[in-house]
């Protein structure tokens, strides 16, 4: 059974976890995830059959992938139908991580062998427009968000964030550096880029919509996950060279992503949905 954690817990695991931790709040930060993602990860891993190579989580990845394609009764609604308020109230929804995108990345890197170090790296690079403010994925969601006359800072919104986006935010910081095993991080990376281009021509189909002229944070991940999932696949492979690979373990990653990341979707389309 999958134990909840309390409503403000999430929110202080993303403060502390962007914060320098003592040795109270770290013991914080141990205690939330213990209660929380650790006995998530042991469901996966209880209910999940194992893989034997990495060509069947190269096809299990594709499968998902072409399930989730067809989209959801909330993407459709935000593609077609949704108003601007509640395109905004999505879009400020995910302000947490579109004004914070892939800095949670950065410690997995030194877990990495080199060849695999390099491949997550131009991941990154791609993340912060090649050191071009005006191309960073951040900058870009910021222009979305003056546009729709929402605030700039991240401290605006860590009041009104849902759990559900709390746990996709925090996941990352778990994965990148107190998993026990990398393929978590190396399977749920993979599968968000991979995921990402279906994904985003919902929003990207709402802004085409509803006129909002910043939807590029969008059209830009349609053209560029394509390439970040190719470079994921690499690190994977250079994983294994170096170091063996569990294939079930990158399998528990991607559904770890899977799972978190369309619950936040599900829940801010609904509470968008709901306030209008």
């Amino acid at each position: 059974m999958r134990t909840e954690p309390a409503d403000s817990d999430l929110k202080r695991l993303f403060v502390h976890n962007r914060s320098l931790p003592d040795s109270r709040t770290y013991a914080e930060i141990e205690r939330i995830e213990r209660d929380w993602i650790v006995p998530l990860v042991a469901r996966l891993e209880e209910t999940t059959p194992p893989l034997a190579s990495r060509a069947e989580w190269v096809e299990a990845l594709d499968e998902l992938l072409a399930r989730e394609s067809a989209g959801t009764p909330a993407g459709h609604y935000l593609a077609e139908k949704a108003t601007l308020r509640q395109m905004t109230s999505v879009v400020a929804e995910f302000a947490p991580d579109g004004l914070t995108e892939a800095q949670n990345f950065f410690p997995a890197i030194p877990r990495l062998p080199i060849r695999a170090q390099m491949a997550v790296m131009r991941v990154l690079i791609d993340e912060f427009g090649c050191g071009n403010l005006q191309q960073a994925h951040s900058q870009l969601y910021r222009e979305l968000l003056a546009e729709l006359g929402l605030p700039l800072e991240l401290d605006a919104y860590l009041d009104r964030t849902s759990d559900e986006t709390y746990a996709f935010l925090d996941v990352f910081f778990w994965l990148t550096q107190r998993a026990p095993h990398l393929e978590y991080f190396l399977g749920a990376l993979a599968y968000l880029e991979a995921s990402i281009p279906s994904a985003f021509t919902v929003q990207a189909r709402a802004c085409e919509r509803l006129g909002i002229a910043h939807g590029r944070y969008y059209t830009e991940h349609l053209h560029i996950d394509t390439f970040h999932r190719k470079e994921m696949q690499v690190a994977i492979r250079e994983y294994e060279a170096a170091h063996g690979l569990d294939p079930t373990r990158l399998w528990v990653g991607a559904l770890l992503l899977s799972e978190l990341i369309g619950t936040a979707f599900e829940t801010a389309v609904e509470r968008a949905r709901e306030a209008a």
